[in-house]
């Protein structure tokens, strides 16, 4: 399984990006608009969020989904073990915790932006039969919506009291239509194939890995697939620092219509509920 790495800049690149989302589920986008300073210092104060001792004044409210996610908060699908980390839910209309930079609000809305390009990049590549069984234009889908979110995670440094299974995120698929993830400051990121081999995705500093969630796979008919991916914990030296990430979750809103079962709004319901994050 090859996930393939695409230059924002190549004349071919909407069509190869696209290519490589439907074969693997991922890409991975380089010479992109997305400043690598501006993620470097988004995850620096994240970093000292995470070390705060108030940050618990700000734990989620399981309505808004917005807010600080304490450790072992969120299981993956069908999953009982708890995964190895903490987070926090940034979407545009979140009141950011005191004391923190417009960094998060300039990186979630540069990162947007982008998103919302690839999103007509997929559109545009994507045969007529299977553009025709959208509800509506993807680039519509995403008009208004107040889901999007931007999720910086800390995982933790391990320290061997770990519960047996547990790692820092098991095996799961998205729920959104696509994910923009910056590179991580540490490698565990997996994808699997169908053969049932993890691979490894390479995504170095200042690149950006792309995955199709549940969302797009629902609406596109199975055509593009919400490929199974994780973070696996380190071993060694490895183990002992911690690792930080901030995936972008595109949405769409909720009243659009994913297939005649479900919306936006009631497969996300549904989705939370089976994570762990909502009731």
């Amino acid at each position: 399984m090859k996930v393939q790495t695409v230059s924002y800049k190549s004349k071919s690149a909407s069509k190869d990006f696209t290519e490589s989302l439907r074969v693997t589920g991922f890409g991975v986008l380089t010479d992109h608009p997305i400043s690598y300073s501006l993620v470097q210092a988004t995850f620096q104060d994240w970093a000292a969020f995470f070390k705060r001792a108030d940050k618990f004044d700000y734990k989620f409210e399981k309505d808004s989904q917005s807010g600080f996610f304490p450790f072992k908060t969120e299981n993956a699908k069908n999953s009982t073990v708890k995964d190895l980390k903490e987070f926090f839910h940034y979407f545009n209309w979140t009141e950011m915790p005191k004391g923190m930079s417009g960094n998060t609000r300039e990186l979630f809305d540069r990162t947007q932006a982008l998103a919302i390009e690839l999103l007509g990049w997929i559109e545009e590549n994507t045969p007529v039969n299977i553009r025709s069984q959208f509800s509506m234009p993807l680039s519509q889908m995403i008009q208004g919506s107040r889901e999007t979110l931007l999720r910086p995670i800390h995982y933790p440094p391990l320290d061997g009291s770990e519960e047996p299974g547990a790692i820092r995120a098991a095996a799961h698929e998205d729920i959104n239509l696509i994910t923009i993830l910056p590179a991580a400051t540490a490698a565990g990121l997996q994808v699997l194939d169908n053969e049932g081999m993890w691979h490894d995705v390479e995504c170095n500093p200042g690149a950006l890995a792309i995955n199709s969630g549940d969302m797009l796979k629902m609406a596109s008919g199975n055509y593009y697939g919400s490929t199974t991916h994780r973070v696996v914990n380190p071993d060694g030296l490895k183990a002992g620092e911690p690792r930080y990430s901030m995936p972008l979750f595109l949405h769409p809103r909720h009243d659009v219509r994913l297939s005649k079962d479900y919306t936006a709004g009631t497969y996300l319901g549904e989705r939370l509920g089976e994570i762990g994050l909502k009731k």
